[in-house]
């Protein structure tokens, strides 16, 4: 999305966090899936398929957890400063919503 078109829709730069936010909970389901999957295999030519794609799962949801650090969208080791991101972005999404409403 432009930044003209968010700017607009009143989201600013929280596109990139709303996206990368998206992207890593659907790395964290994939982990667990693949996670689950392999307890219920029992050939080893699934296994062993199952476990590379699980190593690549973890590091995909390593790589994006980097990226929201650096990008100050994602604080795993600072609870109150999460919070502060995640009220900022459950407040823009309301008002989104207020203004669309108008």
């Amino acid at each position: 999305m432009n930044q003209t078109v968010q700017n607009m829709v009143g989201m600013g730069g929280m596109t990139d966090q709303v996206i990368a936010t998206d992207f890593l909970l659907a790395a964290k389901t994939g982990v667990k899936n693949i996670a689950l999957a392999l307890t219920e295999t029992h050939t080893p030519e699934v296994r062993d398929a199952l476990k590379q794609y699980l190593m690549d799962a973890v590091d995909t949801h390593e790589q994006i957890s980097k990226y929201m650090v650096a990008k100050g969208y994602y604080h795993p080791n600072n609870l109150s400063e999460q919070l502060n991101v995640d009220l900022t972005a459950a407040q823009t999404a309301m008002n989104l919503q207020q203004q669309q409403s108008q």
